[in-house]
Protein backbone atom coordinates (compact mmCIF):
# COMPACT_ATOMS: atom_id res chain seq x y z
CA UNK A 1 0.00 0.00 0.00
CA UNK A 2 1.25 3.45 -0.85
CA UNK A 3 -1.77 5.44 0.29
CA UNK A 4 -0.33 6.30 3.74
CA UNK A 5 2.24 8.52 2.02
CA UNK A 6 -0.40 10.56 0.23
CA UNK A 7 -2.49 10.85 3.39
CA UNK A 8 0.46 12.00 5.46
CA UNK A 9 1.71 14.36 2.74
CA UNK A 10 -1.69 16.01 2.42
CA UNK A 11 -2.04 16.34 6.18
CA UNK A 12 1.26 18.20 6.23
CA UNK A 13 0.47 20.43 3.29
CA UNK A 14 2.85 18.60 0.95
CA UNK A 15 1.74 18.04 -2.64
CA UNK A 16 -0.19 14.78 -3.00
CA UNK A 17 1.68 12.00 -4.76
CA UNK A 18 0.44 9.22 -6.96
CA UNK A 19 0.92 5.77 -5.37
CA UNK A 20 3.71 4.79 -7.78
CA UNK A 21 5.73 7.97 -7.24
CA UNK A 22 8.66 8.37 -4.88
CA UNK A 23 8.21 11.29 -2.51
CA UNK A 24 10.59 14.14 -3.29
CA UNK A 25 10.29 16.01 -0.01
CA UNK A 26 8.70 15.17 3.30
CA UNK A 27 8.30 14.71 6.07
CA UNK A 28 6.42 11.67 4.81
CA UNK A 29 6.62 7.92 4.44
CA UNK A 30 5.73 5.42 1.73
CA UNK A 31 4.64 1.82 2.25
CA UNK A 32 5.04 -0.79 -0.50
CA UNK A 33 5.27 -4.58 -0.92
CA UNK A 34 8.79 -6.05 -1.08
CA UNK A 35 8.09 -9.71 -1.82
CA UNK A 36 7.58 -12.81 0.30
CA UNK A 37 9.81 -14.85 2.60
CA UNK A 38 9.58 -18.62 3.03
CA UNK A 39 8.84 -20.36 6.29
CA UNK A 40 11.64 -21.13 8.73
CA UNK A 41 10.92 -24.17 10.89
CA UNK A 42 12.92 -26.54 13.08
CA UNK A 43 12.33 -29.93 14.64
CA UNK A 44 12.23 -29.83 18.44
CA UNK A 45 11.59 -32.26 21.24
CA UNK A 46 8.26 -31.30 22.83
CA UNK A 47 6.93 -33.44 25.71
CA UNK A 48 8.96 -36.44 24.57
CA UNK A 49 7.89 -36.14 20.94
CA UNK A 50 9.52 -34.53 17.93
CA UNK A 51 7.46 -31.61 16.69
CA UNK A 52 7.78 -28.96 14.01
CA UNK A 53 8.23 -25.48 15.42
CA UNK A 54 7.71 -22.55 13.05
CA UNK A 55 10.15 -19.73 13.80
CA UNK A 56 9.04 -17.55 10.89
CA UNK A 57 5.90 -18.15 8.83
CA UNK A 58 5.73 -17.72 5.08
CA UNK A 59 4.67 -14.10 4.79
CA UNK A 60 4.80 -10.81 2.94
CA UNK A 61 7.58 -8.29 3.56
CA UNK A 62 6.84 -4.57 3.47
CA UNK A 63 9.25 -1.75 2.70
CA UNK A 64 8.85 1.67 4.28
CA UNK A 65 10.58 4.67 2.74
CA UNK A 66 11.05 7.59 5.12
CA UNK A 67 11.55 11.03 3.54
CA UNK A 68 12.52 14.20 5.41
CA UNK A 69 12.15 17.89 4.57
CA UNK A 70 15.52 17.96 2.83
CA UNK A 71 14.60 15.08 0.51
CA UNK A 72 16.87 12.52 2.15
CA UNK A 73 15.37 9.02 1.92
CA UNK A 74 15.83 5.79 3.89
CA UNK A 75 14.17 2.47 2.99
CA UNK A 76 13.61 -0.06 5.79
CA UNK A 77 12.18 -3.57 5.56
CA UNK A 78 9.94 -5.41 8.02
CA UNK A 79 12.30 -8.37 7.48
CA UNK A 80 15.00 -8.00 10.12
CA UNK A 81 14.50 -4.24 10.32
CA UNK A 82 16.90 -4.10 7.37
CA UNK A 83 18.06 -0.65 6.26
CA UNK A 84 18.01 -1.38 2.52
CA UNK A 85 18.72 2.12 1.16
CA UNK A 86 20.08 5.43 2.45
CA UNK A 87 20.00 8.28 -0.07
CA UNK A 88 22.19 11.06 1.33
CA UNK A 89 23.32 14.33 -0.33
CA UNK A 90 26.89 15.16 -1.34
CA UNK A 91 28.55 18.60 -1.25
CA UNK A 92 26.62 19.59 -4.39
CA UNK A 93 23.30 18.37 -3.04
CA UNK A 94 23.26 15.26 -5.24
CA UNK A 95 21.72 12.19 -3.60
CA UNK A 96 23.37 8.76 -3.73
CA UNK A 97 22.53 5.47 -2.03
CA UNK A 98 25.30 4.89 0.52
CA UNK A 99 24.11 1.55 1.97
CA UNK A 100 24.91 -1.89 0.55
CA UNK A 101 21.94 -4.17 -0.08
CA UNK A 102 19.65 -5.76 -2.66
CA UNK A 103 16.93 -4.57 -5.03
CA UNK A 104 14.60 -7.46 -4.21
CA UNK A 105 13.78 -9.89 -1.44
CA UNK A 106 15.64 -12.70 -3.24
CA UNK A 107 19.08 -11.51 -2.15
CA UNK A 108 18.07 -11.29 1.49
CA UNK A 109 16.43 -14.73 1.45
CA UNK A 110 19.41 -16.36 -0.30
CA UNK A 111 21.73 -15.35 2.54
CA UNK A 112 23.88 -12.27 3.04
CA UNK A 113 26.48 -10.87 5.46
CA UNK A 114 23.94 -9.08 7.68
CA UNK A 115 23.35 -6.14 5.32
CA UNK A 116 21.56 -3.36 7.19
CA UNK A 117 19.81 -5.56 9.76
CA UNK A 118 19.01 -5.52 13.45
CA UNK A 119 21.25 -8.09 15.11
CA UNK A 120 20.20 -9.84 18.30
CA UNK A 121 19.29 -11.16 20.80
CA UNK A 122 23.05 -10.74 21.35
CA UNK A 123 25.04 -8.97 18.64
CA UNK A 124 28.60 -10.05 17.86
CA UNK A 125 30.17 -13.26 19.22
CA UNK A 126 29.39 -15.46 22.20
CA UNK A 127 32.32 -17.82 22.78
CA UNK A 128 31.82 -21.55 22.25
CA UNK A 129 28.11 -20.84 21.67
CA UNK A 130 27.36 -21.08 25.39
CA UNK A 131 27.19 -19.06 28.59
CA UNK A 132 26.26 -19.47 32.23
CA UNK A 133 23.65 -17.36 33.98
CA UNK A 134 22.57 -17.81 37.60
CA UNK A 135 24.37 -21.15 37.74
CA UNK A 136 22.72 -22.60 34.64
CA UNK A 137 24.47 -23.21 31.31
CA UNK A 138 22.71 -22.19 28.12
CA UNK A 139 23.69 -23.72 24.78
CA UNK A 140 23.34 -21.51 21.71
CA UNK A 141 23.39 -22.12 17.98
CA UNK A 142 27.00 -22.25 16.72
CA UNK A 143 26.88 -20.39 13.38
CA UNK A 144 30.40 -18.91 13.31
CA UNK A 145 32.76 -21.83 13.69
CA UNK A 146 32.39 -22.91 17.30
CA UNK A 147 30.93 -19.55 18.33
CA UNK A 148 27.49 -17.98 18.12
CA UNK A 149 27.34 -14.81 16.01
CA UNK A 150 24.67 -12.08 15.92
CA UNK A 151 22.02 -14.06 17.76
CA UNK A 152 22.54 -17.43 16.09
CA UNK A 153 21.33 -19.23 12.99
CA UNK A 154 17.90 -17.61 13.10
CA UNK A 155 18.55 -14.33 14.83
CA UNK A 156 16.58 -11.09 14.78
CA UNK A 157 17.88 -10.37 11.26
CA UNK A 158 15.73 -13.18 9.83
CA UNK A 159 12.54 -12.42 11.73
CA UNK A 160 9.47 -10.49 10.60
CA UNK A 161 8.79 -7.39 12.67
CA UNK A 162 5.35 -5.83 13.12
CA UNK A 163 5.39 -2.25 11.78
CA UNK A 164 3.81 1.03 12.77
CA UNK A 165 4.69 4.21 10.90
CA UNK A 166 3.98 7.90 11.29
CA UNK A 167 5.32 11.43 11.16
CA UNK A 168 6.45 13.36 14.22
CA UNK A 169 7.77 16.83 14.91
CA UNK A 170 11.35 15.80 14.03
CA UNK A 171 10.52 13.71 10.96
CA UNK A 172 8.98 10.43 9.76
CA UNK A 173 9.42 7.30 11.86
CA UNK A 174 8.98 3.55 11.66
CA UNK A 175 8.46 1.52 14.81
CA UNK A 176 9.09 -2.24 14.65
CA UNK A 177 7.97 -4.82 17.22
CA UNK A 178 9.16 -8.38 17.78
CA UNK A 179 8.76 -10.89 20.62
CA UNK A 180 11.62 -13.37 20.89
CA UNK A 181 10.20 -16.40 22.64
CA UNK A 182 11.73 -18.18 25.61
CA UNK A 183 14.35 -20.63 24.29
CA UNK A 184 14.68 -19.02 20.88
CA UNK A 185 18.23 -19.77 19.64
CA UNK A 186 18.93 -21.03 23.17
CA UNK A 187 18.30 -17.76 25.06
CA UNK A 188 16.11 -17.68 28.17
CA UNK A 189 13.01 -15.55 28.60
CA UNK A 190 10.38 -13.95 26.39
CA UNK A 191 11.99 -10.75 25.15
CA UNK A 192 9.63 -8.03 23.91
CA UNK A 193 11.62 -5.75 21.63
CA UNK A 194 10.84 -2.42 19.97
CA UNK A 195 13.13 -0.65 17.50
CA UNK A 196 12.22 2.83 16.25
CA UNK A 197 13.84 4.37 13.18
CA UNK A 198 13.41 8.15 12.83
CA UNK A 199 14.72 10.12 9.84
CA UNK A 200 15.03 13.60 11.27
CA UNK A 201 14.87 16.78 9.27
CA UNK A 202 18.52 17.33 10.28
CA UNK A 203 19.52 14.30 8.13
CA UNK A 204 19.92 11.98 11.11
CA UNK A 205 18.91 8.33 11.08
CA UNK A 206 18.11 7.82 14.74
CA UNK A 207 17.62 4.28 16.07
CA UNK A 208 16.02 3.81 19.49
CA UNK A 209 15.97 0.30 20.96
CA UNK A 210 13.98 -0.94 23.96
CA UNK A 211 13.26 -4.38 25.40
CA UNK A 212 11.79 -6.12 28.43
CA UNK A 213 12.00 -9.72 29.59
CA UNK A 214 10.26 -12.16 31.93
CA UNK A 215 13.50 -14.03 32.79
CA UNK A 216 17.10 -12.85 33.20
CA UNK A 217 18.75 -12.87 29.75
CA UNK A 218 21.68 -11.26 27.97
CA UNK A 219 20.70 -8.53 25.48
CA UNK A 220 22.99 -6.61 23.13
CA UNK A 221 21.30 -5.10 20.06
CA UNK A 222 22.82 -3.18 17.18
CA UNK A 223 22.39 -2.30 13.51
CA UNK A 224 24.66 -3.78 10.86
CA UNK A 225 24.43 -1.31 7.96
CA UNK A 226 27.32 -1.42 5.48
CA UNK A 227 28.22 2.14 4.46
CA UNK A 228 30.10 3.48 1.46
CA UNK A 229 29.81 7.26 1.47
CA UNK A 230 30.84 7.52 -2.20
CA UNK A 231 27.86 5.33 -3.14
CA UNK A 232 27.15 1.65 -2.56
CA UNK A 233 28.63 0.59 -5.94
CA UNK A 234 31.63 2.94 -6.01
CA UNK A 235 34.45 0.57 -5.02
CA UNK A 236 36.45 0.34 -1.82
CA UNK A 237 36.35 2.62 1.23
CA UNK A 238 40.10 2.66 1.83
CA UNK A 239 40.22 6.39 1.03
CA UNK A 240 37.52 7.25 3.57
CA UNK A 241 38.91 9.18 6.54
CA UNK A 242 37.96 7.84 9.97
CA UNK A 243 38.28 9.28 13.45
CA UNK A 244 37.19 7.42 16.59
CA UNK A 245 36.74 8.83 20.08
CA UNK A 246 38.19 5.63 21.54
CA UNK A 247 41.68 5.15 22.91
CA UNK A 248 41.22 1.47 23.86
CA UNK A 249 40.06 -1.75 22.24
CA UNK A 250 39.37 -5.38 23.11
CA UNK A 251 41.99 -7.54 21.35
CA UNK A 252 40.76 -10.82 19.94
CA UNK A 253 42.13 -14.25 19.10
CA UNK A 254 42.33 -15.82 15.65
CA UNK A 255 38.57 -16.44 15.69
CA UNK A 256 37.91 -12.75 16.57
CA UNK A 257 36.74 -13.63 20.07
CA UNK A 258 37.96 -11.09 22.68
CA UNK A 259 40.64 -12.33 25.02
CA UNK A 260 39.10 -10.40 27.93
CA UNK A 261 41.80 -7.74 27.96
CA UNK A 262 41.28 -4.05 27.26
CA UNK A 263 44.37 -2.44 25.74
CA UNK A 264 45.38 1.03 24.48
CA UNK A 265 45.29 1.67 20.72
CA UNK A 266 48.35 3.94 20.88
CA UNK A 267 51.21 2.51 18.87
CA UNK A 268 48.96 0.02 17.03
CA UNK A 269 47.36 0.10 13.55
CA UNK A 270 44.02 0.37 15.38
CA UNK A 271 44.63 3.96 16.46
CA UNK A 272 42.10 6.32 14.88
CA UNK A 273 42.11 8.89 17.67
CA UNK A 274 43.45 11.22 14.96
CA UNK A 275 41.69 11.11 11.61
CA UNK A 276 43.35 8.78 9.11
CA UNK A 277 42.41 6.97 5.92
CA UNK A 278 40.97 3.52 6.56
CA UNK A 279 43.46 2.06 4.11
CA UNK A 280 46.60 3.67 5.52
CA UNK A 281 47.45 0.82 7.91
CA UNK A 282 44.85 -1.80 7.13
CA UNK A 283 47.44 -4.38 6.07
CA UNK A 284 49.10 -4.01 9.48
CA UNK A 285 45.81 -4.97 11.14
CA UNK A 286 46.42 -8.51 9.85
CA UNK A 287 43.71 -11.11 10.41
CA UNK A 288 42.30 -13.77 8.10
CA UNK A 289 41.14 -12.12 5.95
CA UNK A 290 43.18 -8.97 6.58
CA UNK A 291 41.26 -5.92 7.76
CA UNK A 292 39.57 -4.23 10.69
CA UNK A 293 37.04 -6.26 12.67
CA UNK A 294 37.30 -5.28 16.32
CA UNK A 295 35.50 -3.63 19.21
CA UNK A 296 36.63 -0.18 20.33
CA UNK A 297 36.11 0.99 23.91
CA UNK A 298 35.04 4.57 24.54
CA UNK A 299 33.24 4.09 27.85
CA UNK A 300 32.58 1.78 30.78
CA UNK A 301 28.78 1.85 30.76
CA UNK A 302 25.73 3.08 28.90
CA UNK A 303 25.17 6.86 29.03
CA UNK A 304 21.85 8.70 28.94
CA UNK A 305 22.60 11.04 26.04
CA UNK A 306 24.21 9.76 22.81
CA UNK A 307 27.77 11.03 22.44
CA UNK A 308 29.91 11.44 19.32
CA UNK A 309 32.11 8.36 18.92
CA UNK A 310 32.98 8.24 15.21
CA UNK A 311 33.36 10.56 12.22
CA UNK A 312 33.88 9.33 8.65
CA UNK A 313 34.58 11.62 5.69
CA UNK A 314 34.61 10.70 1.99
CA UNK A 315 36.84 13.38 0.39
CA UNK A 316 35.52 13.35 -3.20
CA UNK A 317 31.80 13.58 -2.46
CA UNK A 318 32.31 15.56 0.74
CA UNK A 319 29.85 13.31 2.57
CA UNK A 320 30.41 13.07 6.31
CA UNK A 321 28.92 10.48 8.66
CA UNK A 322 28.93 11.12 12.41
CA UNK A 323 27.94 8.34 14.80
CA UNK A 324 26.50 9.13 18.23
CA UNK A 325 25.58 6.42 20.72
CA UNK A 326 24.73 5.66 24.32
CA UNK A 327 26.72 2.40 24.18
CA UNK A 328 30.28 1.96 25.56
CA UNK A 329 31.69 0.12 22.55
CA UNK A 330 31.63 0.24 18.78
CA UNK A 331 32.66 -2.45 16.29
CA UNK A 332 34.60 -1.32 13.24
CA UNK A 333 34.31 -3.76 10.34
CA UNK A 334 35.73 -3.04 6.89
CA UNK A 335 33.99 -5.64 4.74
CA UNK A 336 36.94 -8.02 4.91
CA UNK A 337 34.83 -11.05 3.95
CA UNK A 338 33.21 -9.41 0.91
CA UNK A 339 34.64 -11.15 -2.16
CA UNK A 340 32.72 -9.86 -5.18
CA UNK A 341 30.47 -12.91 -5.36
CA UNK A 342 27.60 -11.05 -3.72
CA UNK A 343 25.74 -9.04 -6.37
CA UNK A 344 23.87 -6.14 -4.87
CA UNK A 345 21.64 -3.35 -6.09
CA UNK A 346 21.88 -2.79 -9.83
CA UNK A 347 24.04 -5.92 -10.14
CA UNK A 348 26.93 -4.26 -8.29
CA UNK A 349 29.70 -6.62 -7.19
CA UNK A 350 30.53 -5.97 -3.56
CA UNK A 351 34.26 -6.56 -3.24
CA UNK A 352 36.57 -6.69 -0.25
CA UNK A 353 36.72 -3.37 1.64
CA UNK A 354 33.68 -2.19 -0.33
CA UNK A 355 32.06 -0.81 2.83
CA UNK A 356 32.52 -0.20 6.53
CA UNK A 357 30.25 -0.91 9.50
CA UNK A 358 30.15 0.99 12.78
CA UNK A 359 28.10 -1.15 15.17
CA UNK A 360 27.32 0.45 18.54
CA UNK A 361 27.30 -2.21 21.25
CA UNK A 362 28.44 -3.59 24.57
CA UNK A 363 31.57 -5.72 24.30
CA UNK A 364 31.62 -9.06 22.43
CA UNK A 365 31.38 -12.24 24.53
CA UNK A 366 30.26 -10.23 27.56
CA UNK A 367 28.18 -13.18 28.90
CA UNK A 368 31.46 -15.08 29.37
CA UNK A 369 33.70 -12.20 30.43
CA UNK A 370 33.08 -11.04 33.99
CA UNK A 371 35.67 -8.30 33.44
CA UNK A 372 33.42 -6.71 30.80
CA UNK A 373 30.29 -4.66 31.61
CA UNK A 374 27.27 -6.94 32.07
CA UNK A 375 24.58 -7.19 29.38
CA UNK A 376 22.11 -9.16 31.52
CA UNK A 377 18.58 -7.77 31.49
CA UNK A 378 16.33 -8.75 34.39
CA UNK A 379 12.53 -8.78 34.79
CA UNK A 380 11.29 -5.35 35.83
CA UNK A 381 14.16 -3.62 34.00
CA UNK A 382 14.06 -2.01 30.56
CA UNK A 383 16.83 -2.24 28.00
CA UNK A 384 17.24 1.11 26.23
CA UNK A 385 19.87 2.32 23.81
CA UNK A 386 20.08 4.97 21.12
CA UNK A 387 22.38 5.28 18.14
CA UNK A 388 22.31 8.17 15.67
CA UNK A 389 23.87 8.19 12.19
CA UNK A 390 24.10 11.85 11.16
CA UNK A 391 24.83 12.73 7.53
CA UNK A 392 26.42 15.99 6.50
CA UNK A 393 28.96 17.41 4.05
CA UNK A 394 32.43 18.91 4.15
CA UNK A 395 32.85 21.44 1.38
Amino acid sequence: MTRPLSVVALALGVAALLPAQQPQYGPAYEEEPFGKVPEIAVEKEVKGKTAKVVLRPKADVTAYTLVNKAGMRVKILTLGGIVAEIHAPDKDGKLADVALGFDSIDGYVAGHPYFGCITGRVANRVGNAAFKLDGKEYKLAANNGKHSLHGGTNGFDKMLWRPEAGVGTTGPWLKLFYVSKDGEEGYPGNLSTTVTYTLTNANELRIDYSATTDKPTPVNLTNHTYFNLAGHASGDVLGHELQLAADRYTPGDASLLPTGKIEPVKGTPFDFTTAAKIGDRIKEAKGDPVGYDLNYVHGEKRVDVPKLVATVTEPKSGRVLEVFTTEPGIQLYTGNFLDGKTKGKGGAAYNQYGAFCLEAQFFPDSPNKSEFPSIVLKPGEEYRQTTVYKFGVKK
